[in-house]
This record gives C-alpha cells, sequence and structure tokens, in this order.
C-alpha cells in the first residue's frame, strides 16, 4: 500500500528575526524574561496606538531573501490577518499577503547522494503572537484545566519562509530544514533556537497515487519543536493518510498537533481558507518602498554562504563532504576548524587530522556537557598546537588524548602541559632500541613464537615497550626497531 502513493511535502518556516527589538515598537526581543514584561501599549494593541516599522527587521528580511536566490520586491505591503485567539490581543495579525518582501528562490538539498532543488515560493515579514500555558494534562491544550497567556513574545519580528511542495519524504524535509538554518544563521538573521521558540516549523502533508500530477488533500501539521520531532511527524502523518485512503476514508483538510510524547498527532481545528482570515491592507502602515541603496546594502552584509564555505573546504583542506558538512553545521563551527586548520598547516598538519580532533574528540566533549564550540574551553590556536606536536613527533596519538584533556579541564596550552609532566616523545634512536632490546630479553618465549611464525605476537611487544616508556615511546619507531631485532 505504501508503495502506491507518492507523499509530497510543503514546510512553512518561521524564524525569529535577530533584532534588539520588535517589529512595530521599541520593546525588548530577549528571551527569558518574566511573563509580560516586555509589553507596551503598542504591541498590546491598546486604543490610540500606532505601529512604527522597524528598519532593521526590513534589512534583515531583504538580506534572507538575497541569500535565498528570491526576488526582492521593490513594492511591499503589511496587511492585516484577522482572527480570534487569546495570543493574539488586537484580534489580527499584522503580515503580509499579496505583496510580500520576496518571492521565489531555491534551496539545495544533499539526500543519499542525490542532489535536489527545492523552490522556495516566497518569504514575508510578520509578527509574533503571545504564548499560552495550559496548566495540566502534560501542558496539552486539548485536556488543561486552564491555560495562562504571556505577551512577551507579541509582535517579535519573524520571517516567514514558505517552501513548494517539492519535498517526498520526511528525510528530505529534514534536510531542507537543516540547510534553510544554517543560511539563516551564516547570513546572522536569527540564532535559530527551536527549544526557545525562535525557529518554528509546519508541515502540510498530502499524498496523491503515484503519477498524479493533481496535489491530494492536505494537513497541516504543528507543535514540531524539533527537526527530529518533524521528521518523525511527517512520517507518521503520511501512514495516517495511507490508512485511511486504504480503508475507503476521505482525508480532511484540518490542522493537527504533534505530541512528540506519544508519537502521535490529533485534530486542533478544520483548516481555514485564506478568505476566512478576511486579509486586507494594514491602513496603520504605508507602502514599504525598496531602494536599490537598501538592497546594495543588504549584499554587501551577506557572508561567503555554506555551499561555498563547504566547497571551499573540501578543496583547500582535503575533506570528504561529510566531514565538510560536519564542521560547518554553524558558522562558529566553521571559523573555529578554518582558523585552526589554517595555524596547523604552518606545522605540516593535514586538514583532515585537524578535522578528527574537532569532531572526534571537541565535538564529543562539548555534546557531552551540552555546551557549544562558542564556549570550548580549547581555543583554535591551542587545537592547532596540539596537532602540530603531534605532526613534529614530539608526542604520539596517545599522549595527545591525554593532553586533550588536561587542557580541556584547565584550558592550558599543550606545550606547557607536555613540559611539566614530561610527555615529550622519545624519538631517540638509541633509546627505542634500549626499550626493545630489554623487552626482547624478558620475554624470550614471545621472541621464539615470533620467529616461528607467529608474527601478529609483534602487537605484545609494541605494547610492552609503550608500557615501559609510560607511553613516550615512537610508535612508529618502536614498530621499525621491533621488525629488525625479531626479524
Amino acid at each position: 500500500m505504501v508503495h502506491d502513493y507518492e507523499i509530497v511535502i510543503g514546510l512553512e518556516v518561521h524564524a525569529e528575526l535577530a533584532t534588539a527589538s520588535k517589529i512595530f515598537c521599541s520593546c525588548s526581543t530577549s528571551f527569558g524574561a518574566p511573563p509580560n514584561t516586555h509589553v507596551c501599549p503598542v504591541c498590546l494593541g491598546l486604543p490610540g496606538t500606532l505601529p512604527v516599522l522597524n528598519r532593521e527587521v526590513l534589512a534583515l528580511a531583504i538580506r534572507a531573501g538575497l541569500a535565498l536566490d528570491s526576488q526582492i520586491q521593490c513594492h511591499t505591503k503589511f496587511d492585516r490577518k484577522n482572527y480570534f485567539y487569546p495570543d493574539l490581543p488586537k484580534a489580527y495579525q499584522i503580515s503580509q499577503f499579496d505583496m510580500p518582501i520576496a518571492s521565489g528562490g531555491h534551496l539545495e538539498i544533499m539526500v543519499e547522494g542525490r542532489k535536489k532543488t527545492i523552490g522556495i515560493t516566497r518569504a514575508h515579514m510578520e509578527e509574533d503572537a503571545g504564548k499560552l500555558v495550559h496548566l495540566g494534562a502534560g501542558g496539552q491544550i486539548s485536556a488543561a484545566a486552564n491555560s495562562l497567556v504571556d505577551y512577551n513574545r507579541t509582535g517579535v519580528p519573524l520571517i516567514g519562509i514558505v517552501s513548494e511542495p517539492d519535498m517526498r519524504s520526511a528525510q528530505e524535509a529534514y534536510a531542507y530544514l537543516t540547510g534553510l538554518k544554517e543560511i539563516l544563521m551564516y547570513v546572522r538573521i536569527s540564532d535559530c533556537n527551536m527549544e526557545e521558540g525562535s525557529l518554528r516549523c509546519d508541515a502540510n502533508i498530502s499524498i496523491r497515487p503515484h503519477g498524479q500530477t493533481a496535489l491530494g488533500v492536505k494537513t497541516e501539521l504543528k507543535n514540531m519543536n524539533s527537526f527530529k520531532n518533524v521528521r518523525e511527524a511527517i512520517d507518521y502523518e503520511a501512514a495516517r493518510q495511507m490508512k485511511i485512503v486504504s480503508q475507503g476514508g476521505v482525508i480532511q483538510q484540518e490542522t493537527r498537533l504533534w505530541n512528540a510524547d506519544k508519537h502521535i498527532s490529533y485534530t486542533m481545528r478544520m483548516k481555514e481558507e485564506a478568505h476566512d482570515y478576511r486579509y486586507f491592507p494594514e491602513p496603520d502602515l504605508p507602502l514599504v518602498e525598496i531602494s536599490e541603496q537598501m538592497l546594495e546594502e543588504a549584499r554587501a552584509k551577506i557572508p561567503e554562504l555554506p555551499k561555498a564555505v563547504r566547497a571551499r573546504f573540501i578543496k583547500n583542506y582535503d575533506l570528504s563532504e561529510y566531514d565538510a558538512g560536519v564542521v560547518t553545521m554553524t558558522p562558529a563551527l566553521a571559523n573555529y576548524f578554518d582558523l585552526a586548520a589554517q595555524m596547523a598547516a604552518a606545522a605540516g598538519v593535514p586538514g583532515k587530522s585537524v578535522c578528527n580532533w574537532i569532531t572526534v574528540e571537541l565535538l564529543g566533549k562539548l555534546n557531552q556537557d551540552n555546551q557549544s564550540i562558542e564556549t570550548s574551553p580549547i581555543s583554535a590556536k591551542q587545537l592547532a598546537a596540539l596537532t602540530g606536536l603531534i605532526e613534529t613527533g614530539k608526542i604520539s596519538g596517545k599522549i595527545a588524548k591525554q593532553v586533550f584533556s588536561e587542557m580541556y579541564t584547565g584550558s592550558q596550552d599543550p606545550e606547557i602541559i607536555v613540559q611539566k609532566r614530561g610527555l615529550v616523545q622519545i624519538s631517540d634512536q638509541g633509546a627505542v632500541v634500549k626499550l626493545v632490546e630489554d623487552v626482547m630479553q624478558a620475554n624470550p618465549s614471545a621472541v621464539e613464537e615470533y620467529r616461528g611464525g607467529k608474527t601478529q605476537t609483534i602487537g605484545f611487544f609494541v605494547g610492552k615497550v609503550m608500557q615501559a616508556s609510560k607511553g613516550q615511546a615512537n610508535p612508529k619507531m618502536v614498530n621499525q626497531i621491533l621488525k629488525e631485532r625479531l626479524g
């Protein structure tokens, strides 16, 4: 049954713009303040107040559109989207309807080694609503005893980015969201923190028989607070629709909420059409004219985008596509790797070695401690110095891990730790020969076994030599001398 149908997915992503104040007033947008403390008559919609557009919101929206290869509209306006809900103090939302700030555009994704281009329909500016806090029943609106409302978020500027229905699997949706998040972070549009609600995603999902071009009836999924939940919710909803159709039922157009604890979706409301919102031009805001100077200013602030950064890392540091993808997940991580790799190159360290230390050792520890690269106790310069010590033979890889642990907990330079603890690698040939001969003399039966053809016992000798040298003997030299002496 599953193979008879094609899944059609379109995503609408809302990202909070990284401004200090709200879209139409001077209230703070900072997260975590006590409820209803970042509010004023304007964002509360009190009688006699008028909105004034925050110029920085417009600048960031233009930058986002350019980064997505969208067409920036020189004439744009705001509209009233009318609906009543307790978190909307004016009983309408100021948004954009028929003249959004940007239209068209695309984003390239990679899924299972296959590239695909996802079209972007539009990007529009709007104000956020407040936040409802449902008391009891695990915070679920459907069974809550009471609901409280916090208007701090009301009026926080958003950019809504609507994709074409070009995605055909949950994995493609996941790749699209990951790519979009990277771009928004690189161009400094939003911090994209889903836990704080600064990046939210609604998914429109429908199914249709393979070969059919007309779209099926869609449902909208909300309340997905992680990319993992988006992927899981899409799979669930597609399976739910296929089951209904297979049993002779009809898909209803509706909005559904995702319950991440129970791994199910449930009906929130039957879906309204656009005309139910009774859009009309916002009478309190004038038409917005985008000048060429504003476009040039926005273009000048667009940095190297993640796709270009990955291509540069692959070319300059000989990284694989996978490794380049990992170290470019955030601009801070990309900058950290780039700086460390440049400094390590002076000691002849390959970029791949630096990448391995970052992705395996450093990110492993940071993730374990719930930290990010911005709060890393090891600087890019220190990491580069550590890889340089390995490359020049001053310490072994095994000792380097000990040094790394001390660097992570004490933030000291690796050279100081090596010197203080006497960890310099023994690379003097005479000293290594002496160690090898002592081990051979102490283990005559193992020597005979090796010379009798049991060459795998060389690992035993290497271990003994490293133990005798407290891990400081040059492993490459140890192996070479052992083979000469044992042979």
